[in-house]
């Protein structure tokens, strides 16, 4: 097995660990840019690689429709195929395909669903799903799951935990590559009694990690915090503990004071192509008429390739001239800033000092929410 997890330091339940996959380190807590059709929106991998990230997320339903994954096995694998040479993680696709809604239908044997591109049939089952993800050749795979929109009544729930744990299984059972570490999801909806019952099952099959999902799909971000306070301390702790397609900054925060490693959204990047940036000084509207005359950079105190030799005249430029530049520049300055939060996070965490920083950039992202 070529994964390994080490958690090497602790402020209270807040950890700093190692995850060692099948090509290279990743420190943790991380985040990880959203790269859904193997290419994280407007970057190139070795941008990824200045701004210091070391792992990134694909999807393994989209990647499976277009271009195909026989097609992706046969040029070498997803890392070859979009020239990253570091930590790939791939999501199932149970996600995508509850978003399918009235086009799927759900039984114990898998999914059959219709493509959103083209409308063809098609049919997920746990072992397709693990097939699919052997030819990506992905670091760190996850089990096809049952992800039901919230709210969602306790009977549908109970079904969601049961699929949930039988797929698992079945997962466990379908890989057969040494090189990929497959992690669990825990299922339940806001229902902290079955989150609980999810989370008992799949650690007796002691995975390689531990995942949330089922989360920021309709439920109230009071509602999704309370989950994580209950189930973060609960998951086990020798292996990493990842929570699903969250991303705001004041909950990522919450989440690793409550022991939480990994985190992925299409926040920084989806509001970057909207023209928001994060800056040390709440949310920057760049498209605002304000800034069409301003030399000073987004945010003066970041140390990115964009504070450091653009203004904000030319980026407001860029945007209003609907520029591929601007959408460039927007997203490398926004996966900056969060992978530089998460590495402040880190130092903080070894050096027993957690509490206090996460009380200063909570106090930030509330401003940042304010603006």
């Amino acid at each position: 097995m070529s994964f390994e997890f080490k958690v090497i330091a602790k402020d209270g339940n807040a950890r700093a660990g190692v995850m060692r996959t099948a090509r290279g380190e990743v420190r943790t807590p991380a985040f990880m840019p959203v790269g859904t059709l193997g290419t994280v929106k407007a970057m190139s991998p070795e941008e990824l690689k200045e701004i210091g990230y070391e792992l990134i997320l694909a999807n393994a339903y989209h990647l499976y429709l277009r271009p195909g994954h026989a097609l992706l096995k046969k040029m070498g694998g997803l890392h070859r195929f979009m020239g990253w040479d570091r930590a790939i993680l791939t999501d199932s696709g149970g996600f995508q395909v509850y978003s399918l809604a009235t086009l799927r239908k759900i039984t114990e044997e898998g999914v059959e669903f219709q493509s959103h591109l083209d409308g063809s049939r098609h049919f997920f089952s746990p072992e397709k799903v693990s097939e699919i993800q052997e030819a990506l050749g992905s670091d760190i795979i996850m089990p096809l799951d049952d992800c039901p929109a919230l709210p969602a009544s306790r009977t549908r729930l109970e079904q969601s935990v049961a699929r949930t744990t039988l797929w698992a299984k079945k997962s466990k059972a379908a890989k057969t590559r040494e090189d990929q570490a497959l992690f669990a999801i825990i299922q339940g909806g806001t229902d902290l009694e079955l989150r609980r019952r999810s989370l008992e099952d799949l650690s007796e099959m002691d995975f390689a990690g531990y995942a949330l999902g089922g989360l920021a799909v309709g439920e109230e971000p009071g509602q999704r915090s309370e989950v994580v306070a209950s189930l973060g301390p609960l998951l086990p702790e020798d292996k990493p503990r990842y929570l699903m397609g969250v991303g705001p900054l004041e909950e990522c925060l919450d989440a690793v004071r409550l022991g939480i490693d990994l985190f992925d959204c299409v926040l920084p990047t989806r509001n970057a192509r909207n023209g928001q940036l994060f800056t040390s000084a709440g949310k920057l509207n760049i498209k605002n008429a304000e800034h069409a005359a301003l030399d000073s950079p987004p945010d003066p105190e970041c140390q990115c390739y964009v504070c450091r030799h653009f203004s904000r005249a030319y980026l407001r430029h860029l945007y209003i001239s609907g520029e591929i530049l601007g959408t460039r520049l927007n997203t490398w300055h926004n996966l900056y800033y969060y992978n530089e939060l998460f590495r402040k996070a880190r130092l903080s965490i070894t050096e027993g000092r957690f509490e206090e920083f996460c009380r200063s950039e909570k106090s930030r992202a509330r401003s940042m929410e304010e603006k």
